[in-house]
Order: C-alpha cells, then structure tokens, then sequence
C-alpha cells in the first residue's frame, strides 16, 4: 500500500521555493490594472507558504493544509488545503479561501479548481470585496484569461448584510457580471435596483466602475431641486475621462422652465493646471435670450521660480449668477497675475478687469482696467545694520468713459501712479528690558492723469517719514501656574508730505485695527499719505492658562498734531484724534473662539463693532459673525449697518446630521439669505435634503427659493471609508 510522503522541514513557517512561486507569481492583483509587460520581464517574487502540513500524496500531488496561508509581495492567500497536482498543472483549494490584495480587494470562496497561473478557474461560493465595503456575493466565479472574473446570480451592494437573511437597504442584482480587472470596470446584465428587496428599476445592461478606479467616464450622483423662479427640474451630470490627465463634466439641467448644459474642463500640466466652468441657458425668465458664464482659472510654475495665475470670468446678463444660485457676488472680478516671492523679495504684476452686475452703478463710470505691479526687496547692509526696505509700485486705472472729473465725481477719470519706498529699520534692547526700534525713509510718487479738469495731468509728492517706537514687555507666572505678558507701547511718529495735489483712487476706505496701528501711513494704498506728527500709545495684554484657556488684548489710541483729511467717519481714523480700538480674542479649552474688535468715540460711543465666534466639538461646528456699522455717506452707507450670520451643523445622532446657515439684516429686520439641511448617512448610503431662500430682490434679481435632494450609494458614487455609522443586524 503507498504510503504518504511527509517533508517534516517544510512545515508551518518554512518556505515553500518550488511549485508555489510558479502560481502566486502570475496571481493578478485583484481589482488593479496591471501593466503588461513581456514575459522575459516577468520576475516573480519570492514566495512564502505557511501551513500545518506539507506533503506529496500518493498519487503525486503536493498538498498543504491546515491553515494554509501563501505570500507574496501584497498578496495574502488564505485556505485550508491547497492540491497542486503538476501532471494536470491544476490547483484545487478547499476553502474557506480568502485572498488579499494590499487590503484594498479581497476575493472569497467556499472552494476553487484554478489552472497553475490563476488566469483560469471556477470559484464556488465566492465573493468579490472591494474598500472592505462593496462586495459581490455570487453562486460562482469564473476566472478568464487572468483578467475577467465572471460572476453569476450575484448580489452587489455596501451594505452590512445581516446573517438573519433580512435583505440589505439596497443591492443590485444581476443574473451576470463580469469584472474587467486591467479597465476596472463592472458590467452588468439583467440588472435590478432593490430597495429592501423590493424592484425599483431594471436595466437589461448596466456599467460601473469597479470602487478602485478614481476615475471613470460614466454618470455622476444626479440631484433633484425645486426652485421658485425656475420651477422643478433635476441634474444628470456626465462625467467624460479625456487621459490620465484632462476630464469634461457635461451636466444637462432640465426643468419646467429652463433648459440648460453646464460644462466643466479640467486638465492638469506637468507645471501647473486649468479648470474651465460655464453654462448656456434657455428659461422663461429672459424667454428672448440665450444667456450663460464662463469662468476660467489656473496657475503655472514657470522658470526662475515665477508662478503664473489667471482667475477669467464672464457673464451674460446681471442676473444670471444670481438666478441660478451660482454665486452672490455683484461684481465680477477677473485677474492675470505673474509673480515670484522669496525671502528676500517680491515681484507681481496683476492686470484686473472689473464689470459691476449692480443695477445702480454705470459701467463706463467704473475703473474696468486696473493694472498694478509691484516690486520688493530687503537688503541687510554690515556698515550701518538693521533693515533696508526697497518698494517700487505702479497703478493704472482707466474708465470706459471720456467725460472729465469734477471736484465730486471721477467720471471718466484715468490715472497712472508710481511709487517708490525706502525704508530703513532697526531694533534695540535698551536699559530696564526696554525695546526700541527706530524707522527713516522717504516715499515718492509720480502721478499722470487724463479726462480729469479737477487735478493737474502730471503731479509729483515726496514725503519723508521717521518713527521711533518702545516696548517694554512684563510678564509674570500667578500661583495657578498661568502666565501673563502686559506690553505697553509708544511710537513718535513724522511724516510731511510736500508737493502736488492728487486723487484718491483706491484709499477712499481704510480700517482701524491692530495690523496698522504703528503704520507711518494707515490709508490701504499711496494714492494718500498720513501728514504731520503723530503719538500712538497702547498696550497689549495676553494670558496663557495651563487648563488650556488663553485670551489676548490690545487697547490703543492715535494722537496727531493737525486733523488728517481724506478718512470717513466711521473709519476711527479721522480728526485729530482718534477713536479709541479695542480688539480681543479668548480662545476655551473646549474649542470655542471668540474674536472681538471695536471702535469707540471720544464719548465712548461705538462707532464700529464686530464679533466673531467659532465652535467645534464632537457633535456640533457653529460660526457666526456680527457686525455694527454707523451711517457713512462718504462709504455710500446712508443707514447704520446691523447684520448676523451664521452657519452651522449638529449631530442628531449617529447616521442623522442637521444643518443651518442664515444671514439677517437686524436694521431692515429681515433675513437677506437663510437655509436649512439635512443629512442621512451610514455604511451604505447618503440622503442630503436642502431648502435655502434669498430674500434680497434688486431691478433684475427676484427673490427665489430652492429645494434640493441628492441620494448617493457609497462605494460606488461617494467615498465612504471615514463613515464610522453602520446599522446593526440585531433586532430590537
């Protein structure tokens, strides 16, 4: 009687050097394009085989069982008896088989007859896991030529399937599928939708990509919204793979009264990219005109380290963007900027184009063409120390119109600035902890004017200036073991500006905080310069707690030897004097910031408050803003300003997310935008609910409302791999 040959060496943890890399090197990667190369290239890794027992059988075969498990690179093979008989080159495996590639594709079985390299076979019992989340369950598996796998009467879904036999929220099924491992893709036939296993659509054929694949032309998740002004429609997004590296979105939205093709371009450069967005439209708001946008914007990575951008829009009508929820803005800004920054330097040159969509401003009365470059150096000279600061900056303006400024209006005005800076900086620490900093420099600006009977064509300013500014930081540790810092601060500052007189372009509103409060000049741009003497004194306060809390402070003034012209009211910086800033921020331990900055008058009057406040914990994310503005006519503001928003989101539990976002004029007592949202989410699938309303109406805006509905199977349509909610199998 034959008896059993039993190679004792090869036992659990020995390694396997024969039969074993013949097969597992020509085991394809599961779910993964594999590149093709020519055999003469194919060099397979070494493998490993671990298994209770390993031996020759009597009629020849080589058998491992007993917990086998096989390695090799990323791949993991799991069974309980592997057969290799070499005479017929076919592998038997009795299961449960368990194969794992880099955790990402997983492949199951009852019990599988493979041929020798894996390409060819049957798997019974088998189920195909991709992301361990959408799996395949089939009655068999066919494997073919090592890159289709064919799998009949299977169930696919993302859903925890329940061992109960209660069917899963959804699955597809499908008397056939085939996965196509080098394209990754999933072709179905015969195919149901199921809801709780009742049939909700078929589709005779039916393609996805396999959840592996980023990328893949197809279908995007589509979305149903009903809006006031347009009525109800849906969206069915395409999305189209042009190579690796360029994409096309088409996305037809139809509804009762409107018909329209969204479009979307994406391509990605080896130094840089570009993203092109429009739509072409045909409603019943404008039933006469075709209407739509275009917006266009990159960035590239030139030579010598300059990066260029460009952010293009464009826009048929002022009403378009609002009417279709694309954007709120009543400006259309568009940019083309070139720049390079180090540490020592700056250069950027920007040529802006401005197109109001306000029903109230003339276009040919608005600056449209702006074009401004700038240039910045920092030089460390040995002989005399500190800093020297080198700024060279131009500005171009031009208006549409040729009709001359007056004393009141710019008009038609056009205007072509230069400007040159020197500065020169240096520090000291003096007696008593004391520091001090001294500033010297001059600033020089050339101006050229056209379509202007107010000012001169050519003017020329020169303005010395010089500060010297002390610091005298104290700080001391309480018996809690917090840590306080007091700072005081004082700046005598002179500044005299001699020459021409000259427009303000672009400094007609400046603000008053902690980021120009030791400024020579405190207007945005050089159209203006600060003239006279001035004393700033302050004090800055910060507390750091060891529980975590910390909060910071800053109370401070300007005083001037002359009122300064050329400030608004509401700006604190007008006057002699002037207001008083006060700005803080506390930040708790348990996430929550506040931010808080205000202007008070020499009555100690609020001339200007805002308040910030931002939240984030386990369940909830809340920011919010508020902000008080009083009456300004030279800011175009006749009314004082009051106005709340907020935007945040809550937790109901586990799978349930509600959220709400608002805008609320206090003055008019009226919202001006305001939404409310709610999100269903688990192992499987999303349900995003939304309603939003803008209540503002303009000449060509009408007040619209909008309600959306978006639903998602996870795996397929949304990444799902952070979703920590599943729904439980047991019954309650």
């Amino acid at each position: 009687m034959p008896k059993t040959v039993e190679f004792k060496n090869w036992r659990r943890g020995a390694l396997l050097s024969t039969v074993l890399p013949l097969w597992l090197g020509l085991l394809p990667a599961p779910g993964i394009a594999q590149p093709v190369a020519p055999p003469s290239s194919q060099v397979s890794a070494p493998a490993m085989l671990v298994a209770d027992r390993v031996f020759l059988s009597p009629d020849r075969k080589l058998v491992a069982e007993g917990n086998v498990e096989a390695f090799q690179g990323d791949v993991r093979l799991q069974a309980q008896r592997i057969t290799y008989d070499r005479d017929s080159g076919v592998l038997n495996l009795e299961g449960p088989i368990r194969i794992d590639q880099s955790g990402s594709v997983t492949v199951l079985a009852n019990a599988a007859e493979l041929d020798n390299g894996l390409r060819n076979g049957i798997l019974r019992g088998a189920r195909l896991v991709f992301d361990q989340q959408v799996q395949l369950a089939a009655l068999q598996m066919t494997r073919v030529e090592g890159r289709y796998s064919q799998l009949y009467k299977t169930s696919v879904t993302s859903c925890d399937v329940c061992d109960d036999g209660r069917p899963p929220l959804w699955q597809i099924r499908a008397e056939r599928i085939t996965h196509d491992e080098v394209e990754r893709q999933l072709y179905f036939e015969g195919a149901q939708l199921r809801i709780k296993d009742v049939p909700v659509f078929y589709f005779p054929a039916l393609r996805l990509p396999d959840p592996s694949l980023e990328r893949s032309t197809g279908f995007l998740t589509p979305s149903l919204s009903s809006d006031s002004n347009l009525g109800v429609g849906v969206k069915l997004p395409y999305f189209v793979t042009l190579g690796p590296h360029r994409d096309l979105t088409i996305t037809p939205y139809i509804s009762a009264k409107t018909t329209t093709l969204g479009l979307r371009y994406r391509q990605a450069f080896r130094n840089g990219r570009i993203e092109l967005t429009g739509a072409f439209s045909r409603d019943d708001i404008q039933p006469d005109d075709g209407r739509g946008y275009l917006f266009a914007k990159g960035s590239f990575d030139i030579r010598r380290g300059y990066k260029l951008s460009f952010d293009l829009k464009s826009v048929s009508d002022d009403a378009y963007l609002a009417d279709y929820d694309i954007s709120d803005t009543d400006r259309l800004r568009s940019s083309i900027t070139l720049s390079r920054a180090r540490r020592d330097e700056l250069i950027e040159g920007t040529l802006y184009h401005y197109k109001t969509l306000r029903g109230t401003e003339d276009q040919a009365f608005l600056p449209a063409t702006i074009l401004t470059g700038t240039f910045e150096k920092r030089l460390f000279p040995n002989r005399i120390g500190g800093e020297l600061r080198l700024r060279l900056n131009t500005s171009h303006f031009n208006r549409p119109s040729s009709q001359e400024a007056t004393a009141t209006s710019a008009n038609g005005r056009d205007m072509t600035r230069v400007s040159a800076d020197a500065t020169w900086l240096r520090s000291w620490i003096l007696p008593w902890g004391v520091q001090g900093s001294w500033t010297l420099g001059v600033g020089v600006d050339s101006f050229a004017l056209a379509d202007d009977g107010a000012f001169d064509n050519e003017a020329t300013r020169v303005t010395p200036k010089t500060a010297v500014t002390f610091r005298r930081p104290m700080a001391r540790q309480t018996a809690s073991g917090a840590v306080q810092i007091l700072e005081p601060i004082l700046q005598i500052g002179w500044t005299k500006v001699s020459g021409d007189s000259t427009p303000n372009e672009a400094s007609n509103i400046s603000e008053f905080d902690q980021g120009n409060l030791l400024a020579l000049s405190r207007f945005p741009e050089t159209d203006a310069r600060e003239d006279g003497r001035t004393l700033v004194y302050g004090v800055n306060f910060s507390h750091f707690d060891p529980s975590g809390w910390q909060a910071t402070g800053t109370i401070a003034q300007i005083r001037r030897e002359e009122a300064q012209p050329g400030f608004t009211s509401s700006s604190g910086l007008d006057g002699r004097n002037s207001n008083l800033l006060l700005a803080g921020q506390i930040g708790l331990q348990n996430d929550l910031t506040l931010t808080a900055r205000g202007i008070l008058d020499e009555e100690f009057s609020v001339t200007k408050a805002e308040f910030r406040g931002d939240l984030h914990r386990n369940r909830v994310t809340l920011a919010g803003s508020y902000l008080w503005l009083q009456a300004d006519p030279e800011e175009d503001r006749t009314e004082e300003t009051s106005e709340l928003w907020f935007d945040g989101a809550y937790d109901l539990n586990e799978t349930w997310r509600a959220g709400a976002n608002m805008r609320y004029d206090i003055t008019d007592g009226r919202a001006t935008r305001a939404g409310l949202g709610l999100t269903y989410r688990n192992e499987c699938v999303t349900l995003d609910l939304s309603v939003s309303r803008r209540y503002t109406s303009t000449t060509s805006v009408e007040p619209s409302t909008d309600f959306g509905f978006t639903l998602s199977l996870n795996g397929f349509s949304v990444k799902s791999a952070t979703t920590t909610s599943r729904r439980s199998c047991s019954r309650t």
